[in-house]
C-alpha cells in the first residue's frame, strides 16, 4: 500500500470530536441523516488504503485477500464485524450492496407454493413492495397488504399486534415489515411481532410456518438492539445509512435454519463448495449459509471491506450512546414542531416508538416547497416519496441543538 494516514484524534465520548471525523459542510444543518451517509475518517481512510493497493497491484492484492488462505480473506472481517453488531455469528451474514438487494435475495430465494401468500403492510417503501410483488408473480403466490395503524401519531403496539394476528391466514407463508417506516417515522417492535408469529407457528407444520422478514435499514445503526435476538427470520439493511459505511454496502442476516430454506440467486465467490462442486461435476452439498447468499461478481471491494471500520466506529462510540443521542436530537425537533399551530406532526413523540425520522406538514405549504425553503436557509431536509408526502427531518450523531434550532426557526417563519 502506498498511502499512509496519520492517526486522527478521536475522542468517542466527545460529540464535537465525533463531528470532526466527517467532512460535512459546516455551513449547513445536515438533517437528512437517514438517507446516505457521509463517511467518518476511519472509513474514508480504509477505502483509500484498499483503493491504492488495488491500483498498485490489482491481481495479487485481490487474490491474496479474496481467494488465498481463509484467514486472509478480508470479507471475513466484514462479516465478523457485522455479526458482532447484530449479536450473531459470521456465518449468518451475507454481504450485499443494499437493503434492496438483500430483500430481493430473500424473496427470490425462498420457495413460495402456488396458493401461498406474502402478507405485508401498507407502510412499505417501493423497493420492498416491489421485491415481494415480483416474487409472488414468479411463484404464482399472492400478496396482501394491511395497515398497522390509522394515525402514526397515535401508534399503538398492542393494536398493531392485534391487526397482524387477525390478518394471518392458513396460507400465509411470509410476513414482511419495515422496522422503521420512512413515511411516518414509526418504529415497530420487532421482538413483539416475532413473539406473536411464534404463537401462530406453534401449531403449524414446518413447510407452512410464517417466515418473518424485516426491512431493517432505518433502525439499523439507530436502535440499541441485537437483531439476532429479536426473533425475526431474515433481516436486510444497507450499511451506507445509519451505520455510516461506504456507499454500495449492506448486510443480510438470517438464522441458520432460515438460511437453509433459501436458494442463492447469484453465484457467490465467498464459499468454496459450489465452485468445488462445479469442478467435480456434481451438485453442491448444502445447507445454504450466509456466505452462499453473498452475490459474486467483482464488487468495489475497497468499499465492501471498509464496512468493518464503520461498525467499529459505531461500537467505539457505543450503541446505547448513539441511540440516546439520536433520540435526544430528534425529540428536540418533534417537541419544537408540536408547539407550532401551523404544523401537523405525524411522528410519535415517544422515542420508544420512533428512531431517527420526523415527518410533518406545514399548513399552506406543499412538502417540496418547504424542502426548498429549508435549502435556501442552509438546512438539508427531504420530503417523503409516497403517494401522500410529508416534510421529513432526521438528526444524527453529527448534529447539535443549534442545527435543530436553525430548522425550527425556518418552520416558525412559515406560520
Amino acid at each position: 500500500m502506498t498511502q499512509e494516514f496519520a492517526p486522527r484524534s478521536f475522542v468517542p465520548d466527545d460529540w464535537r470530536s465525533v463531528r470532526a471525523q466527517f467532512l460535512l459542510d459546516p455551513d449547513l444543518a445536515h438533517l437528512s441523516n437517514f438517507y446516505f451517509a457521509s463517511n467518518p475518517a476511519p472509513v474514508r481512510e480504509a477505502i483509500a488504503r484498499y483503493r491504492d493497493a488495488f491500483d498498485v497491484n490489482p491481481y495479487n492484492f485481490l487474490d491474496d485477500n479474496m481467494f488465498a488462505r481463509d484467514e486472509d480473506m478480508l470479507w471475513r472481517g466484514a462479516c465478523a464485524a457485522a455479526a458482532r453488531y447484530v449479536g450473531g455469528r459470521p456465518e449468518e451474514i451475507a454481504l450485499t450492496s443494499s437493503t434492496t438487494m438483500g430483500l430481493a435475495l430473500i424473496y427470490n430465494g425462498v420457495t413460495l407454493e402456488r396458493g401461498q401468500e406474502v402478507l405485508t403492510t401498507t407502510h412499505e417503501f417501493y423497493p420492498h413492495y416491489e421485491a415481494m410483488r415480483l416474487a409472488c408473480e414468479k411463484h404464482g403466490a399472492s400478496m396482501r397488504e394491511i395497515p398497522l395503524y390509522e394515525s402514526a401519531r397515535d401508534f399503538s403496539a398492542d393494536e398493531m399486534i392485534a391487526r397482524i394476528r387477525a390478518a394471518v391466514r392458513p396460507n400465509t407463508r411470509v410476513f414482511s415489515v419495515a422496522w422503521v417506516h420512512s413515511g411516518t417515522g414509526v418504529r415497530v417492535p420487532i421482538a413483539q411481532i416475532a413473539a406473536a408469529l411464534a404463537e401462530v407457528n406453534r401449531d403449524r407444520e414446518e413447510a407452512d410456518r410464517v417466515l418473518f422478514v424485516v426491512d431493517g435499514v432505518h433502525g439499523f445503526g439507530v436502535v440499541d438492539e441485537d437483531v439476532a435476538s429479536t426473533g425475526c427470520d431474515f433481516f436486510s439493511a444497507g450499511t451506507h445509512k445509519w451505520i455510516l459505511g461506504p456507499r454500495g454496502t449492506g448486510i443480510l442476516w438470517a438464522k441458520p435454519e432460515a438460511w437453509a430454506l433459501l436458494r442463492p440467486t447469484i453465484p457467490s465467490l465467498m464459499v468454496r463448495e459450489p465452485a468445488d462442486a462445479w469442478r467435480q461435476h456434481r451438485a453442491p452439498e448444502g445447507p445454504t449459509a450466509g456466505p452462499w447468499m453473498s452475490p459474486g461478481g467483482f464488487f468495489s471491494y475497497e468499499h465492501q471491506w471498509a464496512v468493518t471500520e464503520a461498525f467499529e466506529f459505531i461500537q467505539r462510540i457505543g450503541r446505547k450512546r448513539v441511540q440516546d443521542r439520536i433520540a435526544e436530537m430528534n425529540s428536540l425537533i418533534k417537541e419544537g414542531l408540536d408547539e407550532m399551530e401551523h404544523v401537523t406532526l405525524h411522528t410519535p413523540l415517544d422515542p420508544e416508538l420512533t428512531a431517527g425520522i420526523v415527518c410533518f406538514d406545514v399548513r399552506g405549504h406543499r412538502p417540496m416547497e418547504v424542502v426548498k425553503i429549508f435549502r435556501d436557509n442552509g438546512v438539508v431536509a427531504s420530503a417523503t416519496p409516497y403517494a401522500v408526502s410529508h416534510v421529513r427531518l432526521s438528526a444524527g450523531i453529527v448534529n447539535f441543538p443549534e442545527d435543530v434550532d436553525r430548522a425550527l426557526r425556518v418552520v416558525r417563519s412559515l406560520g
